[in-house]
Order: C-alpha cells, then structure tokens, then sequence
C-alpha cells in the first residue's frame, strides 16, 4: 500500500489530497467532519468488517460503510455555510481550544430552538450553536458577532484565537500528489526548521520515525508508556543512553577545544524534554544529548552530511553505542544481528537484572518467527526441508495446550518492556544512521503472549528450551544465538 508520513500534522494535508484525487477520508479523527471534502469521510467505526457483500459485476464485493458529507449536514440547519464548520468547530472546542474563554458569549446568547445554557444537554447546545450560525453569509460576520456578548479587553485576543485556530480547518498549499508521483514533496514548514533533504525523504518514506523529528524540531518528545510494574522507574530509563546518542546526532554537539573545563563542556550539551512517567504520573525530564566520537562531530560531517560518513564507520559507531563488537555478531543471520545486539545491551543496561529463563524466551520467540518464515514463506531457490514443517507443527500443538501456569508475572512483563524500549531506540539509531544493520521483520521478531508463556514454562518445565528439536537448522539457530549474547 502506497503510504506518505507527513512532516508535521497530517489532517490538512490529507484533505488536500483527498480532494485533489475526489476520494473519501477514512479515518478516526472527528476533525474531518469539518474538513470541505468533495469525496466525504468515512469513519472507521461504521465500516461493517464482518457484512462483506456480493454487488453487481464487474464492483465484486463490498464492504458496507457510512459516508459523511459536510453539504448535506449543513443542509439540516437552514442556510447553514459550509464555511462556518470551521468556526462551529473551534467554538466547540477541538484539540487546542478550550470552552472556558467563550463561556460569557453561551451564557448571554439566545440560542435557537430555546436551548440556553446548562439545559437540555450537550446536544441542544451544539444544535442551537449550528442554528444561530446559519444567520451568517461568512465567518467574519459570525465572530464579529460572537464578539459582542465577551468583554471589551477580551474581544482582540479571542478574535485572534479563533482566526488561528480555524486555520487548521483551510486547505494546505503542500501537495502530497508529488511524493508519489517522484518520492518527495515540498513543504514550506521543513524549509523554515532547515531540516536537511535526506531526513525529509527518509521521513516521508517512513524510513524514520516521528521521533526523530519531534526530538529535532521541537526538542521534545512523548514515551509511550507500556503495561509494566508502575512501581519501578519507567522501562523506557534502560534505553535512555541509546536516546542521548540519537540526540546527539541530530543537534550535533561538537567539542573542538581539547581544554574546555567539564563544567562548560556541560553547557555546551543541547537538551531534549522528555515525557516519561514516574509512577503513575507524567513527569517532564530534560535530558542532556551525548557528546560524539571525533568522526561524528567532523564540520565535515553536519547532519545534512551524515550518510557521506564510511558505512563501516556508522556501524561500528552504532555497535558500540549498543556495546558490542560485529565480530561477535557475525555467525548470527543479518536480519537478527541488531536484535541481537539491541539484546545485548538490554542485559548489561536493565535494572533489575535480567534472568536467565526471561533471555532464553525472549531468543525462543525470535527463533519461532523465523521457523515461521521459512514454512509459511519459503525461499523459492532453496527446497523446503521436511523437517522444518515438522517442527512448526509440532511448535503449533505446543500452543494449542493448555497453560499449567497461567500466573502473570509482573517482573518479567517489565523486563520485556525494557526489551522492547532498547529494540524501538536501537532501531531510531539505525534508521537514522542509514542502517548500517539490517531491519528486521518487526511482526516475527517478537509476541508479547508467547514470550511471557514459554518464560512460565521454563520455570517449571526446562525441557521447553527443546521446543524446536525436531529441526536441526532451528535447534542450530538457539544455540548461535543464546551463544553469542552469553559471550
């Protein structure tokens, strides 16, 4: 599926290119009720997933689904402009604007159908809103006349606010049909930040994360917090050294003084705001970038400049921020050397210390994922081996059986968070470096239920570790793996 990830935040984009191509949006966003779109929007919850339906040839089948049009629902109050969605919307308070300045105005207004306010509930409110705006030919005229119910002092400021904000409702000028017609796409708002050509291509690609330009542009970033034990600090502190390098490497700290004073090589650290919680809570932490190696902090290697840097100098770059050398690495297959790698650093990094049986799980499940690949997605130059299906049969029956210990156990679950945290941030680091490593295949490297369930198992019954035996090549695979990051 052709995809685009946009710069900053996507809706107006997307509207203009739904318009440009006549298509529906589908989406969950409530904004795109707002949204002039010529081919409507259809949102994801009223797509009945389950009800294919036979049409008429040559259509096939179908999926039956709502369509919202912005003209028909205008044309339910009156003379209602589709123009003034925009305000209506703003009014009612969307993302970014509170109701609490616009209070004074529904406390006095005479709304029609007689719903004042505080009575008749939400609803009446916003039906009589729609209706009272439907007197207006254009938005201008409506707030000049919501205006007039606030104070004085107030009247520019809130004029301003709802200007502003209805912005985010216009049509953007970036056209999205030039990425995939040529592969990228001109954006005014990368232009102003300076983000250089092949961090926007890369970015557009979905070749790095929104991570990366968040940490770049507005020197903040949101950790997604997972389910772990709340008691401990946040899994994602484990990775928290992979992230001041990324850091790094995106704001460019360079010390080119040999006698600068600690203290002022200090100052010279850019900072990120990090998101993370503690406990329960959201907590904001301002986190000092690494400084570079010589090589990275060269002027002649600026962050415009970063994929001219040797290959082999990235990777090794990247290999040792993870603590590890690719001499090691190398009897591991390429598309689990940074996986690998990444897991090496989780046991050195984690507090508290990783077990024994949770590495050994973690390395089982990457192991299913591959038998996995080879059965369900053979390599068409190379015979399947019988035993290989054998073996995925019987690792199939092993599922099917029913749990002797089905206790969850919330230490572990941190453990594999913290995993999980150091494999997102080893792979920002690879991204952003070119990926000197291979990428591996997310959606078979790791599952959550199956990790937790053969950690259970190995506890009580170790012979687990022999799930896949009845292979050579997979029963080979574990022990260059669990050799390799024991080593």
């Amino acid at each position: 599926v052709p995809f685009v990830q946009c710069f900053a935040e996507a809706d107006r984009e997307i509207a203009g290119l739904a318009n440009r191509w006549g298509c529906p949006v589908l989406s969950l966003d409530s904004d795109f009720f707002v949204f002039d779109l010529a081919g409507g929007y259809c949102p994801l919850s009223h797509f009945q997933w389950q009800s294919v339906r036979a049409a008429a040839a040559p259509q096939g089948c179908y999926v039956p689904a709502r369509c919202f049009s912005a003209e028909r629902f205008c044309g339910h109050f009156g003379r209602l402009s589709k123009a003034l969605l925009p305000l209506f919307a703003v009014m009612h308070g969307n993302d970014f604007v509170g109701l609490e300045a616009l209070e004074a105005f529904f406390s006095r207004v005479r709304l029609p159908r007689g719903c004042a306010a505080g009575r008749g509930g939400k609803h009446l409110r916003l039906q009589g809103l729609l209706n009272w705006l439907a007197q207006f030919a254009e938005p201008a005229e409506a707030i000049d006349n919501v205006l007039k119910y606030l104070k004085k002092h107030q009247r520019e400021e809130i004029r301003e606010l709802l200007c502003t904000s209805m912005e985010d409702y216009a049509p953007s000028d970036v056209n999205l049909e030039d990425f995939f017609k040529n592969g990228s796409y001109e954006c005014e708002a990368a232009r102003k930040a300076d983000v250089p050509q092949w961090v926007l291509d890369a970015l557009a690609k979905g070749k790095l994360a929104p991570f990366v330009i968040n940490a770049l542009i507005l020197r903040s970033t949101f950790l997604r917090v997972q389910v772990e034990n709340m008691q401990r600090p946040s899994a994602h502190s484990t990775a928290l050294p992979i992230r001041q390098v990324i850091y790094g490497l995106l704001l460019r700290v360079s010390h080119s003084t040999e006698d600068a004073s600690p203290s002022k090589q200090t100052n010279e650290l850019p900072i990120v705001c990090e998101f993370d919680r503690c406990q329960k809570t959201l907590k904001k932490t301002f986190v000092q970038a690494a400084s570079l190696p010589p090589d990275f902090c060269d002027d002649r290697f600026p962050l415009d400049k970063l994929m001219e840097v040797p290959v082999s100098c990235r990777q090794m770059f990247l290999l040792e921020t993870l603590g590890v050398k690719m001499s090691f690495l190398e009897p591991v297959p390429s598309h689990l050397q940074l996986p690998v790698a990444v897991t090496c650093y989780w046991i050195r990094c984690s507090e508290p210390k990783v077990k024994l049986n949770q590495l050994k799980a973690l390395l089982l499940v990457m192991v299913s994922g591959e038998l996995q690949r080879i059965t369900d997605d053979p390599d068409p130059t190379v015979l399947p081996a019988e035993d290989d299906s054998v073996a995925y049969n019987e690792f199939l029956k092993w599922k099917e059986k029913k749990l002797q210990n089905n206790d969850f156990d919330l230490d572990a679950a941190h453990s594999f968070c913290q995993w999980q945290c150091c494999l997102q941030m080893g792979l920002y680091l690879n991204q952003l470096l070119g990926t000197p490593l291979s990428e591996p295949d997310l959606s078979r490297l790791y599952t959550g239920t199956l990790v937790h369930r053969l950690y259970q198992e190995l506890k009580s019954a170790p012979s687990v570790e022999n799930l896949f035996i009845l292979s050579p090549k997979m029963a080979q695979l574990y022990l260059v793996l669990l050799n390799t990051v024991e080593s």
